[in-house]
C-alpha cells in the first residue's frame, strides 16, 4: 500500500550502499596489489570485458582466464576467487534500515545493480539479501547495466510501478539521472543516518 506520497517501491543499489563494492577500482587495486600482478596489465584486459562480464554474458571463469590466468602463475583460480569474494562487507546500518523497511510489509523492496552473476549470487546469499528483497533487478540476470535508462525501464516493467511510486536509491550520481528523468524519486546514499532522513522526507518509515 502507498503512503501519503505514493512511494511503495524502493529499489536499491548494493555496492556502496548495502555493502561494500564487490569488484570496482579500489577492490580490484586490493587484490592484484595481494598477489603481485601489474594493475596496468590487468586493466588492459579488464576493461573490454567488464560490460560483458556484468551483464552475464562471460563467466567468472572465463573472465579470470582473460585478466588473470592467461599465463601461469603462482597461485590458482580458486585461490584469486576466494579473495575476491572476501573483499566483499556488509554495511550494517544500512542493512539495519532496509530490513526494516522490508518487516514492515509497506513496500516492495527490490535491488537494481550492476554485477556480475558469482559475485551477486555470493553477495545475495551471504548477506541475507533474499529476506530483504523479492526482486533482483541485477545487470547480470537482466542483461542491462546502470547508468543506461533501460535498465530503469525494465525495473518499472518487472514490478509493474508508475516511476512516481518508486524511490531509487544509488551511491553515483551518474545512475540517479535516468530514473530522475522517468519521474522516480531518487535519493545519493552518502550515509545510513542520512539515507534515514532524506527516506522519512518522503514519507518512507518502516
Amino acid at each position: 500500500m502507498a503512503n501519503s506520497q505514493g512511494i511503495d517501491t524502493i529499489l536499491w543499489d548494493v555496492g556502496g550502499v548495502l555493502l561494500s563494492n564487490a569488484w570496482d577500482h579500489a577492490e580490484r587495486h586490493d587484490a592484484l596489489a595481494r598477489f603481485g600482478l601489474n594493475e596496468a596489465d590487468f586493466n588492459t584486459r579488464h576493461e573490454p570485458l567488464v560490460d560483458s562480464f556484468e551483464r552475464g554474458e562471460l563467466s567468472l571463469d572465463d573472465y579470470l582466464d582473460q585478466t588473470v590466468f592467461y599465463t601461469r602463475r603462482p597461485f590458482n583460480k580458486e585461490e584469486f576467487k576466494r579473495a575476491m569474494f572476501a573483499l566483499s562487507q556488509p554495511n550494517p546500518d544500512a542493512l539495519q534500515l532496509a530490513r526494516g523497511l522490508a518487516s514492515s510489509g509497506k513496500f516492495l523492496m527490490a535491488t537494481l545493480n550492476n554485477e556480475s552473476r558469482e559475485l551477486n549470487e555470493y553477495r545475495i546469499q551471504t548477506f541475507g539479501l533474499r529476506d530483504m528483497f523479492g526482486l533482483f533487478v541485477s545487470s547480470c540476470y537482466v542483461g542491462k547495466r546502470k547508468p543506461d535508462e533501460a535498465i530503469y525501464r525494465l525495473a518499472l516493467d518487472i514490478t509493474q510501478k508508475v516511476a512516481a511510486q518508486c524511490c531509487f536509491i544509488d551511491d553515483r550520481a551518474q545512475n540517479l539521472q535516468a530514473p530522475s528523468r522517468l519521474g522516480m524519486k531518487v535519493i545519493q546514499m552518502e550515509g545510513a543516518a542520512q539515507l534515514r532522513e532524506r527516506l522519512a522526507a518522503l514519507g518512507v518509515k518502516s
